[in-house]
């Protein structure tokens, strides 16, 4: 489980982006995303290095919690 803190991440939007950021990664990931908090929770077997890329591409940039 990788816990992330995206601090851009603000709307509803942003929330569908970092979720398409995500499973662009790893289709099958489990995302849970609280915005109050701009923290996403991903169960996922892909690497955490390559969903933080996948973020900062897509203008999300997240550190590990």
């Amino acid at each position: 489980m990788l816990k992330m803190n995206v601090p851009d991440m603000t709307c509803g939007h942003c929330a569908g982006m970092v979720t398409k950021a995500v499973q662009s990664v790893d289709a099958a990931a489990r995302i849970d995303i609280d915005l109050k908090s701009q923290t996403v929770s991903v169960e996922t077997s892909a690497d955490a290095a390559k969903v933080a890329q996948a973020l900062d591409a897509a203008g999300y940039p997240a550190q590990a919690v």
